[in-house]
């Protein structure tokens, strides 16, 4: 008797996808293999094919997701208090969140293509358009407590927006060697003292 070929039946591909962010989430780009996302699915290889084109193409997909889910949090955290520097910090007290939400950890934006290797460069250049964006969200904010008054119209908002989110990579990584909360959330009141009169 012939099998059956293609998805099993009942093959949500929201629910699969949301899956494989959790497997590039937890082993990266490089360190997630086809037998890692097949098993975390529950399909064949030719079923993850035919669902997905392809491991780039499901990394491209899951990274999409974590922005628009988990990833949009800490933004938009950011971009609805009241201050800058309490969208700043709430934006960091968010990654904290994130960071610690899953193991071994991190953030998929940061920690999605570590190694880099030639062949893998495409995915790389997809996770860091994301990470631009984030740092361009950040500038944006800094902009408004411009415009608000709170900080003064000389300010650096391109060396703050890289620092903000040169935290926000410190988190992940940090994170990911086994910080605890209160540790990551202490990194939280220097980094604002970035925003204060020299």
């Amino acid at each position: 008797m012939a099998t059956a070929r293609g998805r099993p039946r009942g093959f949500d591909r929201d629910q699969a996808l949301e899956r494989l962010m959790q497997v590039f989430w937890a082993k990266g780009y490089e360190g997630a293999q086809l037998n890692d996302l097949t098993a975390a699915i529950g399909v064949k290889p030719p079923s993850f094919y035919a669902a997905f084109g392809s491991k780039e193409a499901a990394f491209r997909e899951a990274i999409d997701l974590y922005i628009a889910t988990i990833g949009a949090a800490p933004m938009r955290a950011l971009d609805a208090a009241a201050t800058v520097r309490a969208g700043l910090r709430a934006m960091l007290e968010g990654s904290v969140a994130v960071a610690l939400s899953a193991k071994p950890g991190g953030c998929l934006l940061i920690l999605g293509v570590v190694n880099c290797l030639p062949v893998n460069e495409s995915a790389r250049a997809h996770l860091l358009n994301a990470r631009r964006k984030t740092v361009k969200l950040v500038a944006d904010r800094l902009r408004r407590g411009i415009a608000d008054g709170e900080l003064p119209a000389g300010t650096d908002i391109a060396r703050l927006a890289a620092f903000f989110h040169g935290i926000m990579q410190a988190i992940s990584f940090q994170a990911r060697d086994g910080a605890t909360r209160a540790e990551l959330l202490a990194l939280i009141d220097p980094a604002l003292r970035a925003l204060d009169p020299d």
